[in-house]
């Protein structure tokens, strides 16, 4: 049995406010094989890391005076959502503000860090990958995840002529690049698959569909000719962790499914806190307390997944070295 590789969820966003330089950085020391950008545009057609496109919950904007009239209600893949918007600020402006935890009363010593850094861009994150595989000895991936395309087209502000433009740049575009790009739409994939060679991810939710593919919902999209189909275009999927694992210990065919039709697979997420995890997992009653993630991320390994998504990259390469599976991410450490 192989370890699945640990891709750090907007970094190690369980210790540090997600998408900041110190939450990549902390990941990389910790072990992860690679680590994870969510990528939006700004107003001036670059690509930002944040986790959407709203950033109301992420940064500081609420706080700048000048800002206030920004506040919108915008219809976003379907849904009303009222607040600041990535796509309404310059680059410039969105480097005034500073990062945020998102989920503070469950991550209280992570709002600590609140005010402190800036946000940051798609090629940061490149760099900083490519300075932790120089200082470690180790290749760190990056798995951006192109978020809400469909919108920000709708909105003249198309994604992957930027996208595109940047992992060229950067020698990213070939099948061994040591990139995995996401998205939750079809199309996008379809188009990249189309004019690059890196690896792409299918991701998919319990529960729903593509924003730009209705028609598809998630039993088909997971079926054996539904896996199938995206094979055509995607050599990943990356799915949300109940359809692999329902219970402990009962895993359904996806992985196996996934894997006859040549695809690799990747779960999401994996996070410590007792509100996160199955029942059986939990440690105590408090939400936020520490259950045991690091059990969930072996029973994955022995199911066969390839990769898992996580915002504790330390527990999650911790829990595999119980099992005996040290992966890359503790060569040369």
């Amino acid at each position: 049995m192989s370890a699945p590789l640990v891709i750090a969820h907007r970094g190690a966003s369980g210790d540090r406010p997600e998408h900041t330089r110190s939450a990549y950085e902390r990941a990389v020391e910790q072990g992860a094989d690679a680590i994870e950008p969510d990528l939006v545009m700004t107003r001036d057609g670059q690509l930002v890391v944040r986790h959407e496109n709203e950033i109301g919950g992420t940064t500081d904007v609420a706080d700048h005076a000048g800002f206030a009239d920004r506040r919108v209600t915008r219809t976003v893949d379907g849904q009303a959502v009222t607040g600041w918007f990535t796509e309404d600020f310059t680059l410039s402006e969105l480097k005034t503000l500073r990062a945020r935890e998102r989920l503070p009363a469950l991550r209280p010593g992570n709002a600590a860090f609140d005010g402190q850094e800036p946000i940051l861009t798609f090629q940061d994150v490149i760099d900083i990958a490519r300075a932790g595989s120089t200082r470690t000895g180790r290749t760190i991936r990056i798995v951006p995840e192109l978020k809400h395309p469909g919108h920000f087209t709708s909105a003249g502000l198309p994604m992957l002529p930027p996208f595109l433009a940047a992992v060229r740049a950067n020698g990213l575009d070939t099948a061994d690049a040591p990139i995995i790009v996401q998205c939750f739409e079809v199309g996008p994939l379809e188009a990249l698959a189309a004019g690059i060679d890196a690896p792409l991810m299918l991701l998919i939710a319990n529960g729903g569909a593509p924003a730009d593919r209705p028609d598809l919902t998630c039993a088909e999209m997971t079926s054996p000719e539904g896996l199938g189909g995206i094979a055509a275009y995607a050599d990943w999927i990356g799915v949300e962790a109940g359809l692999i694992e329902p219970a402990p210990g009962e895993p359904t065919r996806l992985i196996t499914d996934a894997h006859t039709a040549g695809i690799k697979v990747a779960a999401w997420t994996f996070r410590a806190e007792n509100v996160f995890l199955l029942p059986a997992d939990r440690v105590g009653e408090d939400p936020a307390g520490h259950g045991r993630m690091g059990a969930r991320v072996r029973r994955f390994a022995g199911y066969g997944v390839d990769a898992v998504f996580s915002d504790h990259p330390f527990l999650a390469r911790e829990g595999l070295a119980r099992e005996g599976l040290a992966g890359e991410g503790l060569a040369g450490d």
